[in-house]
């Protein structure tokens, strides 16, 4: 089912976030405006670089001849085990899958455990053989890592760290800053799936049809768009803040604008459901195992078709388009995106002012 629920704020007003400048608060982790002020306000003034200003999933680096994507991520998730995936798994993929959106080839990973004390060792081993399945699935070797543990009611049972260095053998640079204008915006899957899976554990509901996190390795499907010369030009994973999230971000990045039509962005209605129920966006709830691409349109058809032969992107469908100067005239102005919907209306889309669903990656 391609489907979206019509929102019924088209005009996308909100009221101004809260900003606690003394504290940090669980919001400023959930992926939306207050992780934006987080990071712009408060860390990357002190780390200040041309890389870090970049944006990126991976920072872009190069030494001598060889290029390289470099990436790091913390996974906090609770359940530690969920429908479709556990907390190894989930840092595995979101590792990789980090890299391949820079257009890097997954070669290495780092693992760092964070463990509560009293945490079960068969639960620590299944998480650790699922983590080890995953590295072999995606082709990639954890090499060094650490081990801590933690007092008893300090850890939510088991914290990783993870980092990737991955080999970028594809020439061009796969980043929010090579976007252009009429680029066509492909999205590789349904949404919706991952943060609906975690909130239904959580409150013990159930569906007619049983919700599985789409936590995926995205390593088949990237790899073949770019080993079949497909001019990719951005690619970001749907991960925290959901697809709305992330495509506001790369709007701001490019300084470009988008257009998406809301009937062209695959949600099952099993997803549909869950959110009316839930009082939730589609559009913003996190997923684990699809991405979009910026591809020229030229070449839109070769990569869908390319995607759609990959069961992790068999669902693959253009979801929209990068303005071109001049339109539409809602659009304009720097980094916005607009979306088109089923009644014909038009919503601004926006960054969350909060956390939608809190500790879901």
């Amino acid at each position: 089912m391609s489907d979206i629920l019509d929102d019924h704020n088209d005009f996308g007003l909100q009221c101004p976030p809260p900003f606690h400048a003394d504290q940090v608060q669980l919001d400023h982790g959930g992926g939306g405006q207050l992780s934006q002020q987080l990071l712009e306000q408060v860390i990357q003034p002190r780390f200040a670089n041309a890389e870090l200003a970049r944006g990126h999933d991976s920072a872009l680096l190069q030494f001598g001849d060889a290029r390289v994507a470099f990436t790091t991520d913390s996974y906090v998730i609770n359940p530690l085990i969920f429908p479709g995936g556990d907390i190894g798994k989930l840092a595995v993929y979101g590792t990789v899958n980090d890299l391949l959106m820079a257009g890097a080839r997954p070669r290495y990973l780092s693992c760092s455990l964070i463990i509560e004390e009293g945490l079960p060792l068969e639960t620590l081993t299944t998480i650790l053989d699922s983590m080890a399945a995953a590295a072999k699935e995606c082709e990639v070797a954890i090499v060094t890592g650490d081990t801590k543990v933690v007092d008893r009611g300090h850890g939510d049972g088991l914290y990783i760290n993870t980092a990737g260095i991955g080999v970028r053998e594809w020439p061009g640079t796969i980043a929010p800053q090579s976007i252009q204008p009429g680029d066509a915006i492909v999205l590789s899957a349904g949404v919706g799936r991952h943060g609906l899976a975690i909130m239904a554990q959580r409150e013990g509901l159930q569906f007619d049809t049983p919700i599985t996190s789409d936590c995926a390795s995205l390593l088949p499907a990237v790899t073949t768009l770019l080993e079949n010369g497909i001019d990719v030009h951005c690619m970001r994973d749907a991960t925290r803040g959901g697809l709305a999230s992330i495509l506001v971000e790369l709007a701001e990045l490019s300084g470009l604008s988008m257009t998406l039509s809301a009937t062209a962005i695959p949600v099952s209605e099993v997803v549909v459901g869950g959110c009316e129920l839930l009082g939730l966006d589609p559009l913003y709830v996190a997923n684990e195992g699809c991405f979009v691409a910026m591809v020229p349109e030229a070449q839109l058809q070769a990569a869908l078709t390319l995607l759609r032969d990959q069961a992790v992107s068999r669902e693959s469908v253009q979801i929209g388009r990068v303005d071109k100067k001049g339109e539409p005239k809602l659009t304009q102005g720097k980094g916005r995106v607009c979306l088109q919907t089923a009644i014909g209306s038009t919503r601004l889309l926006r960054r969350m002012t909060g956390r939608l669903l809190p500790r879901i990656c």
